[in-house]
């Protein structure tokens, strides 16, 4: 089987990659912006998705390919959506083109943030961790209000994220229209986490704001999180897990992934051995991001708290059921995990996923990364 993996030395790539080196039938093609210096065992091309000039790169690239498993998403820099618009919409849009032309099946990396925002808040009932995995955790049933495939795909407006996961969504639907022979699958994962990607997030998210040196090293008296931040993870390598049952199986259509227990404020504090939740209004939070965002002290725009706060919670009970799908890893395992790496400045051997250099940030334009 011949994959063409984009994205491939991002967050979701990487996990992928190490999953598929364990399938001796697999022959690897990886399309990035930057390819890593080893190989690895993957042929790698290079082409940046946001320019038109990728097109005949990737016709070249997915001739002969079994399967195009679309990864690649630029996450920053925040402050230029017309680039995050070129690489993330027109770019699925010219990868899908190619794989449907060639006749490959399309698997595409799209998010929770593409639904509609939670009906109702989350009630109170709803079990969390409280700080550990266990009969609540990675193998435990759906939450209650949890919802399925068929929630509407519109996005939480304020979100540029979700705004361009939507557009995705909404160009492969034409596609498929158009050509009714097509096979496109869509997962639909939520936060997904590693420790590989630790000094990604860390970048991409709290830049050179907070002192990752200090998570999980300096207890804090609080922490501040809205009483609406619960939320949904998976483990990367459950969902590459995933993806390689698409591929086997041959499936189509959406899939959520997701693994339990749901995460909420005190999993969040205890994760970072904070001693006391302080829970304050999301309209506090929002104006904090919104302020430091606009003064570029930090690189998360306010559209990412009202996704944190907004998103449905999933249930992956088709994903069990059809694809035979269970994630091994606990949320509250997961998030401890990238925890560390952030705090240790962990990364990989890819420039998107390089570690944190000494006690500075390494700065980089973007990444490819889901």
């Amino acid at each position: 089987m011949r994959v063409v993996v984009t994205g491939a030395t991002g967050n979701l790539g990487t996990a992928l990659l190490r999953r598929l080196r364990t399938e001796d039938d697999v022959e690897v093609v990886g399309v990035v912006r930057r390819p890593p210096r080893e190989a690895g065992g993957v042929r790698w091309v290079a082409a940046d998705l946001a320019t038109p000039a990728a097109v005949p790169v990737l016709e070249r690239a997915v001739e002969g390919a079994d399967a195009v498993v679309h990864l690649a998403w630029l996450l920053q820099p925040s402050h230029r959506p017309e680039l995050l618009e070129a690489a993330n919409v027109e770019g699925t849009r010219r990868v899908a083109a190619a794989a449907l032309a060639a006749g490959a099946h399309l698997v595409h990396a799209s998010s929770v943030g593409a639904y509609a925002p939670r009906a109702v808040p989350v009630p109170d009932g709803t079990p969390t961790g409280g700080g550990a995995d266990g009969p609540g955790g990675a193998a435990a049933g759906d939450p209650r209000d949890a919802v399925g495939e068929d929630w509407p795909t519109t996005g939480v407006p304020t979100s540029l994220y979700s705004r361009q996961k939507v557009a995705a969504e909404r160009l492969l639907d034409d596609l498929v229209r158009e050509r009714p022979d097509a096979r496109v699958a869509r997962l639909r994962p939520g936060l997904v986490l590693q420790a590989a990607a630790g000094s990604e997030i860390g970048r991409y998210f709290l830049g050179g704001l907070v002192p990752l040196g200090l998570v999980r090293r300096v207890a804090l008296p609080a922490f501040p999180l809205p009483a609406e931040a619960v939320f949904q993870v998976v483990h990367a390598d459950d969902v590459a897990d995933a993806v390689v049952r698409v591929l086997r199986t041959g499936a189509t259509g959406p899939f959520n992934l997701v693994t339990g227990p749901v995460l909420g404020p005190l999993d969040v504090a205890q994760a970072l051995r904070v001693q006391r939740v302080a829970t304050v209004p999301v309209g506090a939070v929002r104006a904090l991001a919104s302020a430091t965002w606009r003064a570029r002290l930090q690189p998360t725009d306010v559209g990412w708290v009202d996704l944190l706060t907004q998103v449905p919670l999933l249930s992956s009970a088709l994903a069990r059921d059809e694809l035979g799908w269970a994630p091994r890893v606990g949320a509250a395992t997961a998030l401890v995990e990238l925890l560390d790496a952030m705090s240790d400045g962990r990364g990989a051997a890819t420039p998107p996923l390089a570690a944190r250099r000494g006690l500075g940030r390494r700065r980089s334009p973007g990444a490819d990364a889901t």
